[in-house]
């Protein structure tokens, strides 16, 4: 990718990551950072720990005057699977450097690129940046493209001068990736054999819920990649989560990533694929 190994900081999973960033970058009362509509709780988790106001917004007008200092990407998205084309990722990285603000894009479905087309980006590939990292930071987990949830392995990278000042805070607060982690996250970097396979289960797996929760009369928006299927019925999330709950499968309230995705629910692939199999049939049975 071009990244220079120096500026590569392990980090203890990306989520700590996530809720400490704002409080790392300085980012107090008055900033405001910018979080997708429909968003992992976390980011705005984060601009609360540090008295940082949020805004929730796909676009870059609804910020308005604010001061914003710092504006998350995530694609593919947690919880709609949405990919965002290139040209949207130029837009934002381009508006953020004209403000003096930095770009943090979650990265950590990047590697399950299921079936959109173009292919997910990172905001570090010179397609959006052209090769040039400044104002730009990549988080990056292993626990879904490597299976490695528990060991609690991630990593950030991206504008040299960003994460050497991340680095010089992170070890004075202890914030630091334990070396036998450090050798897993090291191994798991360097074998993309076990990733395209990782990805190709997900893939099977969407293609096979997608077909049940359509025939069940859902809606499946997005979706296109990553670890989820973002759908509606069209009716109170809450109402859905209730009637899946009836068949024994159980999803998300789409609320719990924003109020637009109040008719929405989440619907996870990682189940084992014999319960992805038994949802599907229960779904046909509803």
């Amino acid at each position: 990718s071009g990244v220079d190994p120096a500026a590569v900081l392990p980090t203890i999973g990306s989520k700590e990551l996530v809720a400490w960033l704002p409080t790392l970058l300085g980012l107090g009362a008055g900033d405001t950072v910018v979080i997708p509509e429909l968003a992992y709780p976390t980011y705005e988790v984060g601009a609360r720990l540090a008295g940082a106001e949020h805004v929730r917004s796909d676009g870059l007008t609804a910020a308005g005057p604010a001061r914003v200092r710092l504006v998350w990407l995530n694609s593919p998205s947690n919880p709609t699977g949405r990919v965002l084309p290139v040209e949207h990722l130029r837009k934002v990285v381009t508006w953020a450097r004209e403000r003096g603000a930095v770009v943090a894009s979650d990265e950590c479905y990047l590697g399950l690129p299921g079936d959109a087309d173009p292919a997910p980006r990172s905001v570090l590939h010179p397609e959006v940046c052209d090769g040039d990292p400044t104002g730009l930071l990549a988080v990056h987990s292993l626990s879904k493209v490597s299976n490695l949830a528990g060991y609690r392995a991630g990593f950030v990278t991206g504008d040299p001068a960003l994460v050497a000042g991340l680095l010089e805070v992170r070890k004075h607060a202890g914030m630091i990736v334990p070396r036998p982690v450090q050798a897993a996250l090291q191994a798991a970097v360097s074998d993309d054999a076990h990733v395209a396979e990782q990805a190709a289960r997900y893939d099977a797996r969407r293609t096979r819920l997608r077909a049940g929760l359509e025939k069940a009369g859902l809606t499946v928006e997005h979706s296109q990649a990553g670890l989820y299927l973002w759908a509606s019925a069209d009716e109170p999330g809450r109402a859905t989560v209730d009637r899946l709950a009836g068949l024994g499968i159980l999803v998300a309230p789409g609320e719990f990533y924003g109020p637009a995705g109040a008719r929405h629910v989440r619907v996870g692939l990682t189940a084992t694929d014999e319960r992805i199999d038994a949802a599907v049939e229960r779904l046909g049975s509803a």
